[in-house]
């Protein structure tokens, strides 16, 4: 998994790709919780993510739980439709802000 970091104003944009698995959750739970409790406006991008598993969605729970704990915002941006497939059956719709692109993620967080 690739992860990439970019200010965007006063938000931090965190972008992903590649398959979210076990074999790479490791690689963005070292980088989202801390992201995620550090800054109060957080964007992570996953278009470039194609599939995320259960052990990819413990992570993102984790960076969404490390957020709310501090008062911070993490939304969601560019879910493909498989993505948001998995998001909606396992109910992570309710429990995360998407948004359908990075621009509209910014948006929201004002």
């Amino acid at each position: 998994m690739d992860i990439r970091e970019e200010p965007r104003g006063d938000a931090l944009l965190v972008a992903a790709a590649g398959r979210l698995d076990s074999n790479s959750a490791p690689a963005l739970e070292a980088v989202l919780p801390a992201r995620a409790q550090a800054n109060a406006k957080l964007v992570l991008d996953l278009s470039d993510v194609p599939y995320v598993s259960s052990a990819g969605l413990r992570v993102l729970l984790m960076g969404a739980k490390a957020a709310r704990a501090n008062g911070h915002k993490l939304v969601l941006a560019g879910l493909s439709p498989s993505v948001r497939e998995v998001f909606d059956i396992s109910g992570f719709t309710s429990i995360f802000a998407i948004e359908p692109d990075v621009d509209s993620a910014l948006a929201t967080l004002g």
